[in-house]
């Protein structure tokens, strides 16, 4: 086990460097770069409206009267005035040593603007995805226990139904009823606290961020119930089936002692398999129109900011930070076969 925990521990390396390659590389074909974006905004232009013809940026800022010299010093403000590899190495010694410099058009330090949206995408991702397992895990044994019963099919239908509804058009709905729209001003539905945060006791502090917590973390995990509790069920309805279940029932054990201490515990390899990439897709993917929606600054709606204004230095910070959070998830999601499963030994081909 140690052996293969080096082995993972050292292509680390190798893989974020690949992915720092790559999204390198992309950038530099992109489009409407920061010195283009710079100078029109410089214009009075909006870069939206000229976006597509940057291709041939440089003759079109020319004709459009912006000297070339001005053109040299924004490049060399922004370090484009080095040949391709040397910054490519500058950016790998950055990101490595953490060093990530400043945001182009925030003009804020990126681990500044980090740390500031940060507390938003942890409440919002950490929060909705133990609880999204803390609720499906139950529930999808439950399911399974009582497959085919009123019970079961009620739940599905609710669960499915929270499915197909989009989180975004979910947040909508329950800013107009609980927000102060048409019907009751139950919850908050801007920032992450109150404006007078900062004067509340302890325990309204307490409430006063989960009220504004409430409705996010509803739409972020409504939508992400329907897999993992079906994907709960189904494995737990297959090992129930095996002999094993059979022999414990015959010894006289409990049901409850035969589903959560025998059959549950091997119904978890398939849902720990899945572990990080739930993690990842909670935590990042879904909360974008999350944030625009009930006005949060999360990393979600930074880093679309930044791909939208060309600002590549959050951009590869955050793409960083993702791929350090998915190389470590990959690597608790193998450990923890190891602890739900022994059996399993990653220094052979073979498990006892």
């Amino acid at each position: 086990m140690l052996s293969y925990l080096i082995k993972r521990i050292l292509l680390f390396f190798p893989t974020l460097l690949g992915i720092i390659f790559v999204t390198f590389v992309i950038i530099q074909f992109v489009p409407g770069g920061p010195v283009e974006q710079m100078i029109m905004s410089r214009m009075g232009t909006e870069g939206g409206e000229v976006r597509g013809h940057l291709s041939e940026s440089a003759n079109k800022l020319l004709r459009t009267g912006v000297d070339e010299e001005q053109i040299k010093q924004l490049k060399s403000l922004y370090g484009f005035d080095k040949p391709l590899v040397e910054r490519f190495f500058l950016w790998c010694k950055k990101l490595f040593t953490f060093q990530f410099g400043d945001s182009y058009f925030f003009h804020k330090s990126v681990l500044d603007l980090v740390k500031e949206r940060l507390p938003v995408s942890v409440s919002l991702g950490v929060i909705s995805f133990f609880l999204t397992y803390l609720i499906c895990i139950p529930l999808g044994v439950m399911k399974a226990v009582k497959d085919g019963t009123a019970f079961d099919i009620i739940s599905s239908f609710f669960v499915l139904l929270g499915y197909s509804v989009p989180g975004f058009v979910l947040g909508v709905f329950l800013i107009v009823l609980f927000g102060g729209g048409s019907f009751w001003d139950v919850f908050p539905i801007r920032g992450l606290v109150s404006d007078n945060f900062h004067t509340l006791g302890p325990w309204d502090k307490l409430v006063d961020y989960l009220k504004h917590l409430c409705l996010p973390i509803i739409c972020m995990t409504i939508g992400s119930f329907a897999v993992l509790t079906n994907l709960t069920k189904n494995t737990v309805i297959e090992n129930i089936r095996q002999q094993y279940v059979l022999t414990a029932r015959s010894k006289g054990l409990s049901e409850n002692v035969v589903i959560w201490k025998h059959t549950f515990r091997n119904s978890m390899i398939p849902l720990v398999t899945g572990f990080a990439g739930s993690f990842l897709t909670v935590f990042f993917g879904s909360s974008l129109l999350i944030e625009t929606i009930f006005s949060l600054d999360g990393l979600g709606l930074l880093s679309y900011q930044a791909v939208i204004k060309r600002d590549y230095p959050i951009v590869m910070a955050n793409l960083y930070f993702f791929s350090l959070l998915y190389v470590f998830g990959n690597l608790l999601s193998d450990l923890m076969y190891v602890l739900v499963d022994p059996r399993i030994s990653f220094n052979s081909n073979k498990s006892g």
